[in-house]
Order: C-alpha cells, then sequence, then structure tokens
C-alpha cells in the first residue's frame, strides 16, 4: 500500500496570514454548528427512512414495491448532489445546507399527505424531496474540512459524521411517538413519524442560517486568494461541469480510489439495511425489535467515527478503507446466515455493517478532499456523492427484487461480492507501485 495523501491539494489551505481571520477559531464554530446542525437533521432523516419501507408496503402491498420507497429516497440525495454543490460553489456551504433542508421538510411533507391520501406514487415523490436531506447530511462532512489543517483533516470529518449518532439514534426511538402523535392527528401510525422529521429538518436549517458564518468554504477561499494559492477570480467562474468531474475523478489515483470505496459501501450498507426490516417483520419481530435492530445498526455507522477519523490521519486512508471491505464482508456473512426470527444475529451483522460503512465514508471521504485542489472540491465532491447515491440507489431498487426472488442470503451474498472490488482496486494499486519500483 503506497502513500495516499496527494502532495498539491494541501497547499489551498497554508498557513494563516490574515491576522483579521483567526481560523482555528472558524473552524471550531464550523464543527461546533454542524454538529449541532447533524444532530437535529439526523432525527429527521432516520425518522422517516426508518418505516419509509414499511408504510410503502401498507400502500402498495407488495415486498418488491416497498424497498423503491427507500431507494426513491436515495436517489434524491444522488440527484441533489450535483446542483448541491454548484449551489455552494457560488454560495457557501451555509445556503447550499439550508436550502436542502427546506427541500427535504417540502418531503416530509408530502409523505404525510400520501399516507393520508394512501397514495403510493405522492410517497414515492416525497422520498425523492425526503432525500435531499441526506444529502446535507452528507455534504456537512465536507464542510468540516474547508479549513481543517491536513493532519487534522480525517478527525474534524469523523466528528460532523459522528454527530448524526445522536440524531440517527433518536429517530428510530421517537417512532413510537411519532405514530401516536400521527393518530391523535388522523394520521396512519407509520405515517407520524414524518411530523418529527419535519420539525428535524426546520430546527437544523435554524441552526445552520443563524450560526454558520463566517462561511467556512468562502473563507478558505479568500484566504488561498490573499496568499496567491488560489486566482483572483475563484467562486466567480463558473464551477467544473460533472463530466470534467467525473474525468478529473478517473485520472487521479487517490480520488478514484475514494470514490470507489464510498460507492460501494454505501450500495451495500442500502441494500442489506434496506430488507433487514422486512426480513425481520416476516419472522415475527415487533416494531420494537425492528427499531432496536436499526439503532444498533445507526450507532454503530456514526459512534466511532471520529476514532476512525484519527486512525485515519494517523495510519492512512487507504488502510482503513481496506479495513471497512472487510468489515463489510464479515456483516453480509453474520446477517446472511441469519433467519428473520434471529434478530441478535441481524443486529450484530447490522452493527457490523454500520461500523464498515463508517470507515469507507471518513477514510473514502477525506481522501477524495485531499486529492484534488479547493477550487475544484465542491465539484468532485457533488460527484462523489452523485456517483454513491446512483450506485446505491440501484442497489436498493434490486435488493427488494433479489430478496422476493431469492431470499435475504443471496442479497447478503451479492452484497458481500461487491465488498471485495475496492479491495481488488487496493491490491492492483500496489502491484504496479511495486512494478514501478
Amino acid at each position: 500500500m503506497t502513500a495516499d495523501r496527494p502532495v498539491t491539494a494541501d497547499v489551498a489551505v497554508p498557513p494563516a496570514s490574515d491576522p483579521s481571520l483567526d481560523v482555528a477559531q472558524i473552524q471550531s464554530r464550523t464543527v461546533l454548528t454542524l454538529i449541532a446542525s447533524q444532530i437535529a437533521g439526523g432525527v429527521g432523516v432516520a425518522s422517516g427512512f426508518s418505516v419509509a419501507v414499511l408504510a410503502a408496503e401498507q400502500l402498495a402491498g407488495s415486498e418488491s414495491l416497498a424497498g423503491l420507497a427507500q431507494t426513491a429516497g436515495v436517489l434524491g440525495a444522488a440527484v441533489a448532489a450535483v446542483p448541491l454543490s454548484r449551489l455552494m460553489y457560488r454560495q457557501g456551504r451555509r445556503v447550499g445546507l439550508l436550502t436542502a433542508y427546506l427541500i427535504a421538510g417540502v418531503g416530509a411533507g408530502v409523505c404525510l399527505l400520501a399516507g393520508i391520501g394512501s397514495v403510493y406514487w405522492l410517497m414515492l415523490l416525497g422520498m425523492i424531496l425526503y432525500g435531499v436531506a441526506t444529502a446535507a447530511n452528507l455534504a456537512a462532512r465536507y464542510a468540516a474540512t474547508d479549513l481543517a489543517e491536513p493532519a487534522t483533516r480525517g478527525r474534524s470529518l469523523g466528528l460532523v459524521v459522528w454527530a448524526t449518532t445522536v440524531g440517527a439514534v433518536a429517530g428510530p426511538n421517537l417512532i413510537g411517538l411519532g405514530g401516536e402523535l400521527g393518530s391523535w392527528l388522523g394520521i396512519p401510525r407509520l405515517f407520524g413519524p414524518y411530523l418529527i422529521a419535519f420539525l428535524g429538518f426546520l430546527v437544523a436549517g435554524g441552526i445552520l442560517a443563524l450560526r454558520l458564518r463566517p462561511d467556512p468554504l468562502l473563507t478558505a477561499r479568500q484566504r488561498a486568494i490573499a496568499l496567491g494559492a488560489a486566482p483572483p477570480d475563484a467562486g466567480r467562474t463558473p464551477s467544473i461541469g460533472l463530466r470534467a468531474a467525473l474525468l478529473m475523478i478517473v485520472r487521479s489515483p487517490g480520488a478514484r480510489l475514494g470514490v470507489l470505496a464510498v460507492a460501494v459501501a454505501h450500495t451495500v450498507m442500502i441494500g442489506v439495511m434496506a430488507l433487514t426490516p422486512v426480513h425481520l417483520h416476516h419472522g415475527g419481530a415487533t416494531l420494537t425489535v425492528v427499531r432496536i435492530v436499526l439503532s444498533v445498526h445507526i450507532a454503530a455507522m456514526f459512534a466511532l467515527s471520529p476514532v476512525i477519523g484519527v486512525i485515519a490521519d494517523q495510519v492512512g486512508r487507504v488502510q482503513v478503507i481496506c479495513a471497512g471491505q472487510l468489515i463489510l464482508i464479515a456483516s453480509t456473512v453474520v446477517a446472511g446466515t441469519a433467519g428473520g426470527h434471529e434478530s441478535v444475529q441481524l443486529g450484530i451483522g447490522l452493527g457490523l455493517l454500520g461500523l464498515g460503512w463508517s470507515c469507507c465514508l471518513v477514510a473514502g471521504s477525506t481522501l477524495i478532499t485531499e486529492s484534488v485542489g479547493l477550487a475544484d472540491r465542491p465539484a468532485i465532491q457533488g460527484a462523489s456523492d452523485l456517483v454513491m447515491g446512483i450506485s446505491a440507489a440501484i442497489g436498493g431498487a434490486l435488493a427488494g427484487v433479489t430478496v422476493a426472488a431469492f431470499g435475504f442470503g443471496v442479497l447478503n451474498a451479492i452484497a458481500g461480492a461487491l465488498a471485495v472490488i475496492p479491495l481488488l482496486a487496493v491490491a492492483a494499486r500496489s502491484v504496479r507501485g511495486f512494478a514501478r519500483a
């Protein structure tokens, strides 16, 4: 495994020379603000996603169609990634993240209307809009790196990812409250959690609007211009297009590996996680058991991300990516051999699934960020999240069909095979390095 830190990307954030900018203070304020918004946004995302498959199955009366609800949310996040990155390039992180949460709030409202009117297609539309909140949560991790020093970039990113733990674990545990609130208002119980989601998105947007000042991306750009590390018109010229961003990813070994790692991990995670509630439900599990299993999974996704970030800073991004893929493979073996009534084994499998995803997301995202210069980062980051989201949306759509036709075990076997691909890419990279040596 060769060194995975490029020598050209880090010049975009040189040591502070403008006495009017206390960069350390701005970075600290930025991370704390992002943590607060991630907690509220995490409540919103997890509340609706936790019941999406079951709610869709109630409307559609079909297991295979039920998985499309989660897929619609993942697709919404993917479609929003590039426009969101372009908005951030022009207006900064604050405007972009705030806009995303407002759109997601509208999506939560549409899902409520779908439940009240028992309209399946309307729920799919609502979930597409709802998924924009996931794009915001993912983009927030990059905002934590705009002013971070290279040696602590993984830790900063990991801290913001970690913040989602509180909201993401609280979200599924608010299903009961949301259901009671929905029933009181005449809304079907499975759609009540979308009321909680709406409030979560509203709070997250308010925190960002009030506290994410000065904007970290715009501040980093101003510093780079002042120190000659970026052209004077940086930010005023159009952002590179999607095609150029994808080509840049393909041409950069670090960015290419980072995108592959996060895309595969997200696809494996979405595919297995989306159908686990249905697998449990068919095994006779109660909503309480489903909630606990999902809470374990979500906690594993985020709780150790600061530690993973520190390890990625000290040991290396590629090494952590490889560890993450191996954990994903182990998770599919554990979950794939569990029956629907074996909730403890499924909980362990989904815990490993979340941990492997976290390793790949933190290390892969950090590797992507430092593999390109500051001017192109928003576009590259948006393209990366687009690839990640589309891959996961396809995986989520096929997951329901796979389980309906072949069973939950086959789904996990396919997911485990996918996780081998980044390991092969790292092995090929190492072989090329030895050959050149």
